[in-house]
């Protein structure tokens, strides 16, 4: 407890995404694909899948050295003492990792990183992991959209003020205002679906990315070199490697990744604002526990705490994609070192922050709650100016003239108005409709004119239809994933 700790692991974030981007040593994962990486590791993964494929066509590396890697691609903690002291004296850490993982796989010592750079084993790691932190990302954005859907099925059809500018205008539902949300979050979800589809693997590529000390392992082969390529890049099932690197892959690519995930902050910030806003009118609120206290001196306070978290940590991750664009516009040639210390922050915050999000959403959207009452007093305040139109209409079919009953109307509104702004009283305006005999033809239809339900155009229907045709297609890849999903709980 005496040294800084980032708040986005120790007090927010999932395990499994704390985990991925840890430095934990143990791999769980199977032979030929990670599912569940870790970053010393994955190294050890990425040297003996090395070794395998450069066995497979014909360097003289033993049967004996694969099974000593095979066998130690765990590190306990005496391994990760090595290593540490290595660095600190090497002031290198992947050299580091090549020499203790010799100490326990001797047989391999002499052809361990044969022909490799060191971008081989960090740059294919964070491809790994960018990889990973999206495959734990999508099931959970997932299940935010159909918490969100079920909560706008239940309300598609409840009357509710709209509000442009943050005024009043026409009304819609409280299931349609839910659609907007929704619809964004697939959008974020395409997004993150496609950049995890276009993730390509670095490969092997050597110093500078001309593969010319594999070319020389295999003496002047380009076949050879290209199958070594390709061989590693199946064993970690990935689709492709990028065909032409530097001593990196392109920085590009975490701006592709990272653009996404800032995308889906922005989101996030626009539902959980709509949402302070909604409390703030008692109109709908995020989940307040028994226990819960709003306010140190203001007891009666219910703060939407866990919106305004999710905006604060939206920001932060809109923030970091600025770092993905400076650090690829500054890459020399075939690569320059300002990027890693950079992106040893960035890449990580931005999956922690994001996985956050998600978690906080999922626990807001479960638990949200709607005050019809609160609503239909809302609807009550102003549906009258709004019905004026209506009421016209209905004059003139009852055989009124459109002009004099415009200028009636247009009276009465704005004694009701004085009433409401300048005495704080309600808005009269069909009452004093009711009492005025030029509108005695229409006095029984004001009640059907004025309900609430034939101000709300298509709302219900637009409900439905974004459910069916847009909603449950994009869950579909999902749905075996979300019937196993436990509701969301807040750690702090």
């Amino acid at each position: 407890m005496d040294t800084y700790q980032t708040p986005l692991s120790s007090r927010y974030a999932s395990k499994e995404m704390s985990k991925l981007f840890s430095s934990s040593a143990s791999p769980s994962y199977g032979t030929t694909q990670c599912t569940v990486p870790t970053r010393f590791g994955t190294w050890r993964k990425l040297w003996l899948n090395l070794a395998i494929a450069e066995q497979e066509l014909g360097l003289p590396i033993s049967d004996a050295a694969i099974e000593q890697m095979r066998a130690n691609l765990e590190l306990d903690e005496a391994q990760m003492k090595v290593a540490a002291e290595e660095e600190k004296k090497r002031r290198h850490d992947v050299m580091a990792h090549v020499h203790t993982f010799g100490t326990v796989a001797p047989e391999a010592a002499g052809i361990i990183h044969l022909g490799a750079t060191s971008c081989y084993v960090t740059d294919n790691a964070d491809l790994i992991f960018l990889r990973e932190g999206l495959d734990i990302l999508l099931p959970k954005l997932a299940t935010v959209i159909s918490r969100l859907t079920d909560f706008a099925k239940q309300y598609r059809d409840l009357p509710t003020l709209g509000f442009t500018h943050f005024q009043p205008a026409q009304l819609t539902t409280v299931g349609k205002r839910a659609t907007l949300w929704i619809q964004e979050l697939l959008w974020d979800l395409r997004n993150l679906e496609r950049a995890r589809a276009d993730l390509g693997f670095r490969g092997v590529k050597g110093t500078t990315g001309t593969q010319a000390s594999f070319l020389t392992l295999f003496d002047g082969d380009d076949e050879k070199v290209e199958a070594l390529d390709k061989r590693v890049t199946e064993l970690f099932g990935f689709p492709y490697a990028y065909p032409v690197t530097g001593q990196t892959y392109s920085r590009k690519i975490d701006i592709d990744v990272l653009g996404p995930l800032s995308s889906f902050g922005a989101t996030v910030h626009k539902i959980c604002t709509d949402i302070r806003l909604l409390a703030n009118l008692k109109e709908i609120e995020e989940p307040f526990e028994k226990d819960q206290i709003g306010s140190s001196a203001m007891a009666y306070k219910r703060n939407p705490m866990r919106c305004e978290r999710a905006c604060s940590l939206s920001r932060h991750l809109m923030a970091i994609y600025q770092n993905t664009l400076m650090t690829a516009s500054v890459q020399w040639l075939e690569r320059t070192l300002d990027d890693s210390a950079n992106r040893r922050v960035t890449i990580p915050e931005a999956f922690l922050t994001a996985d956050i999000l998600l978690t906080t959403l999922q626990n807001i959207s479960e638990g949200m709650v709607v005050y019809p009452s609160v609503i239909a007093r809302r609807i009550s305040q102003e549906l009258p100016f709004m019905a004026t139109e209506n009421i016209i209409m209905a004059v003139v079919k009852a055989g009124g003239d459109r002009q004099e009953c415009h200028e009636q109307i247009r009276v009465l509104s704005h004694q009701a108005g004085a009433v409401v702004k300048e005495q704080g009283g309600e808005n009269d305006l069909i009452e004093r409709v009711r009492k005025n005999e030029y509108f005695k033809p229409v006095w029984d239809q004001l009640d059907s004119l004025l309900d609430p339900k034939t101000f709300v155009g298509r709302a219900p229907q637009q409900v439905d239809k974004f459910t069916k045709e847009w909603v449950e297609p994009a869950l579909q890849p999902y749905v075996e994933a979300l019937k196993s999903v436990k509701t969301a709980e807040l750690s702090v």
